[in-house]
């Protein structure tokens, strides 16, 4: 198993992409400004569907 250095919040969109999560809806607000960045990051290569609501 790779070891992987992470903030939370993108631990949490990741451990969900991992889990089946395809489609994202979020808007980036403080506390949780790095989970739509990374979903908008690794959507794609997941072939999955981020859209900034």
């Amino acid at each position: 198993m790779e070891r992987v250095m992470m903030k939370g919040n993108e631990a949490l969109a990741e451990g969900a992409i991992r889990a089946g999560c395809r489609f994202f809806f979020g808007y980036p607000i403080t506390p949780q400004n790095e989970i739509p960045e990374y979903m908008a990051r690794r959507m794609p290569e997941v072939n999955g569907v981020f859209l900034q609501a």
